[in-house]
């Protein structure tokens, strides 16, 4: 009778064994972080790391396919290698001359930059050591495959290995290993949940691709803030760095046009103004339509609610249609009261100054509500010459602001709205 033979099943190279950690009194551990980073030279993505690499950490940068992070990724690397380090760039996805041709178009290409192709993980492991870089960079972790897993390259379970051996990698040797990794369309990193918990940064590389502006964001960060951006815009030279936002996403609002709010949003520890655009029409279908780019649409069926119940304007039978110029995603409450506005700005056909910056939180009841930040907002808007702001009337006396801005503190809607006639 036969029996079935166990075969052990040859591990890959572990890196747990070569580290012994030792028990440490938490008052003898460095908590000096700040001065072991590595400054990019990139002001944009140094912000949303907060400062620039931490030697060890393992970030990972994704987005949509096509939306720009390779090009993204060869700018920070040529700006490292540039900088006298020895950089390495590992490509699944792209052969080297490909690499070399989008390199021509970004700048001079610095000595210190090296690029392999490779998927095989046990051998990236093993050039990572013969070659020893300062920084490390891989192009896609959905590429990398280890031969001790059956699955095919991108699965569960082998993105999962690859991002453990990666980060047992960067920990061992105290080299920041930057991952790219794709979007899938519901906007989910694809591959397992688990790829989000194991690295230190995630970054989002984000954008509409009718625009030329990119947003960088950071949503998960263990050595700095959380909800950072950067700013970027799409050239024939690569990505430019966008260091003044505001001034890029008002500088092509129209004039004296009904249904336009300038709204000071934060976004992590930056004040960016951008325009809430607002159309109400007659509709001429049974259910009317209610479309929201930038804003959740969730949200905006509840500010219609609370409009026509606090301000006895009619929406039942009218299109509403809100858009946030310029492509950025308003996920913070701030920008409430500046829709309200709009709608009803475009409803009655009334234009706002062009001078006046709206924000405040609104509740169900009609009430609006202080938000977070306020002194950064009005300094902004005031720094990009706006003369007005109406504002929540809570804290209002307690704000410093620059003189040059007056601000009118409202505690309803309907308060926001009858304002809108001194303002307009």
């Amino acid at each position: 009778m036969e029996k079935p033979v166990d075969t052990p099943v040859r591990k890959g190279r572990s890196l747990f064994a070569v580290s012994q950690s030792v028990p440490l009194p938490l008052l003898e551990v460095s908590a000096d972080v700040d001065e072991a980073r590595i400054f990019i030279g990139m002001n944009e993505m140094d912000r949303v790391l907060g400062g620039g690499l931490v030697p060890g950490s393992l970030v990972l940068l994704a987005g949509e396919p096509g939306i720009g992070k390779s090009t993204l990724l060869l700018q920070i690397l040529c700006h490292l290698a540039s900088d006298q380090k020895k950089v390495l760039y590992i490509s699944g996805e792209e052969s080297l001359t490909q690499i070399r041709m989008r390199s021509e178009r970004l700048r001079e290409i610095p000595g210190g930059l090296w690029v392999v192709c490779e998927s095989g993980l046990d051998r990236i492991i093993e050039i990572v050591e013969e070659q020893g870089p300062s920084v490390l960079a891989v192009d896609s972790i959905q590429t990398l495959f280890c031969d001790e897993i059956s699955s095919a390259p991108g699965s569960i379970a082998q993105v999962r290995e690859a991002a453990a051996r990666l980060m047992q990698l960067a920990r061992l040797k105290g080299v920041p290993t930057i991952l790219v990794g794709h979007v899938t369309k519901e906007g989910a990193i694809a591959g397992p949940r688990v790829l989000e918990h194991l690295v230190d940064t995630v970054l989002y590389f984000e954008g509409d691709r009718s625009h030329t502006f990119r947003l960088l964001r950071t949503i998960k960060n263990r050595y700095g803030p959380t909800h950072e951006i950067g700013v970027f815009e799409m050239t024939e030279a690569g990505l430019e760095q966008v260091p003044n936002p505001s001034e890029v996403f008002l500088g092509q609002r129209p004039k004296a046009v009904p249904g336009s709010v300038v709204v000071p949003c934060m976004e992590g520890t930056r004040p960016i103004l951008v325009e809430i655009q607002a159309l109400v029409s007659p509709s001429h279908l049974s259910m009317p339509r209610r479309t929201s780019t930038g804003i959740d649409s969730n949200r905006l069926a509840l500010l219609i609610a609370v409009a026509e119940r606090h301000l006895g304007v009619a929406l039942y039978d009218r299109d509403i249609f809100i858009n946030v110029a310029g492509g950025l995603k308003i996920s913070e409450p701030a920008s409430e009261l500046a829709v309200i506005m709009a709608m009803v700005s475009s409803l009655r056909e009334v234009p706002l100054d062009m001078d006046t910056a709206v924000f405040g939180e609104v509740g169900l009841t009609g009430e609006v509500r202080a938000v977070g930040r306020a002194e950064l907002r009005l300094n902004e808007a005031a720094r990009l010459g706006l003369k007005k702001c109406v504002i929540p009337w809570a804290g209002s006396d307690r704000l410093k602001f620059s003189d040059s801005l007056e601000i009118l503190p409202v505690k309803r809607i309907d308060e926001a709205v009858a304002a809108m006639s001194e303002v307009s």
